[in-house]
């Protein structure tokens, strides 16, 4: 029987988990910020009203926007979107547009306002993969067996173009959503483990041309072999962590902040919460992404058509792995990545396109299937 669609409110348990910690995360993040304005008060205005403007307020006009425009747009229009964001990732590398930090060009700037377009085409190649995948289902459904020579063009010249910046993180989130949701399409095992061959080839091939990024997974097998330099980060994260203890010492009451932790603000921001709140605080705010793990997976159950159920798979594990990658790296279970925690650290860009994948999420939550 045909599947219809019927309008509902939008998913409230899924947007009172993002509110929570966006709510949250502002405290942490105006605590955490302190270690700046210890240096730099300039900077520190500088940086508050970055996230404060950039990445809450228009983050929340985005969800809104996003939360109003049908989720068929995004797929009628799926091929501009990524042909935009590649085009708009590509602006970093004009003269006078684009401009590098530490040694990488991964900004453009618009005036004042400085942007990071990655972000942009994080979401822009899932919304036209999702596309794809719905396009594919069907032909497997007519007995159609067309490769996937599609998605390794997608994942190249996307790779390639992040790559060059370089950004080897944005890329690892890319792969990661994209293989999740190829898992979710049901294609045949055999072809994601050719996938992953693949993709492991390039990471040790990547690991010989990129020396900063064979240091973090030396650090990581070696967290103790220079503590000075490679391993800093790491290591003062640890004691900021540990020193925090079941409790913690409370908000604003972080040491490591101000003189040891490097970006307190921004990719260690998980060890100042940890040194501020504890134990406990820590599990909670693991259990709040938790959370917004599973409700985003159980609208995608509920999706009405497969477009917007791997669309919504996509954008939730890009969010989710995000998140569980800055943790993970920042406790030494994993090479340190430079993602920001969602929702909390610094970052206007990464903010303001978090909040409007969540409102194309909610968006789609407002549909349901009816047999």
């Amino acid at each position: 029987m045909a599947v219809q669609q019927k309008l509902q409110p939008f998913d409230r348990s899924f947007f009172g988990v993002v509110l929570t910690i966006c709510i949250a995360g502002l405290f942490i993040f105006i605590s955490a910020s302190l270690g700046i304005l210890a240096h730099s008060e300039s900077k520190f205005y500088s940086v508050l009203f970055s996230q404060l403007a950039l990445g809450y307020t228009a983050g929340f006009i985005a969800l809104v926007i996003c939360l109003k425009i049908p989720y068929t747009f995004w797929r009628k229009h799926s091929l501009y979107i990524f042909l935009f964001g590649l085009v708009f990732t590509a602006l970093v590398f004009i003269p006078h547009i684009g401009f590098s930090h530490g040694g990488a060009r991964r900004w453009i700037a618009i005036g004042p306002v400085s942007f990071q377009p990655a972000e942009f085409l994080k979401i822009a190649f899932v919304i036209y993969f999702s596309s794809w995948l719905a396009w594919f289902e069907k032909k497997k459904k007519e007995g159609d067996s067309s490769q996937i020579v599609p998605f390794v063009v997608m994942i190249a010249v996307t790779g390639g173009l992040l790559l060059l910046q370089p950004d080897t993180k944005s890329l690892i989130l890319i792969a990661g959503a994209s293989s999740v949701m190829l898992f979710v399409s049901g294609i045949q095992m055999k072809k994601i483990l050719w996938i992953c061959g693949i993709a492991v080839f390039g990471f040790v091939t990547l690991l010989f041309f990129r020396p900063y990024t064979m240091n973090r997974v030396k650090t990581f097998l070696n967290p103790s072999a220079d503590p000075r330099g490679a391993s800093y980060q790491v290591q003062q994260s640890l004691i900021a962590i540990g020193s925090g203890g079941v409790f913690g010492r409370g908000l604003g009451q972080s040491i490591q902040k101000f003189n040891y932790l490097p970006e307190p603000q921004g990719d260690s921001i998980f060890a100042v919460y940890g040194e501020e709140f504890g134990f406990f605080g820590t599990v909670i705010l693991v259990c709040l992404y938790v959370f917004f793990s599973i409700r985003g997976y159980s609208i995608a159950l509920r999706a009405p058509d497969a477009f917007s159920r791997f669309m919504v798979v996509g954008l939730v594990t890009m969010l989710v792995a995000q998140s569980f990658l800055n943790i993970v790296s920042i406790v030494g279970l994993f090479p340190l990545t430079g993602v920001p925690l969602v929702f909390v650290s610094q970052g206007g860009t990464a903010l303001l396109f978090a909040l409007a994948s969540v409102g194309i999420i909610l968006q789609v939550s407002r549909y349901k299937r009816a047999a």
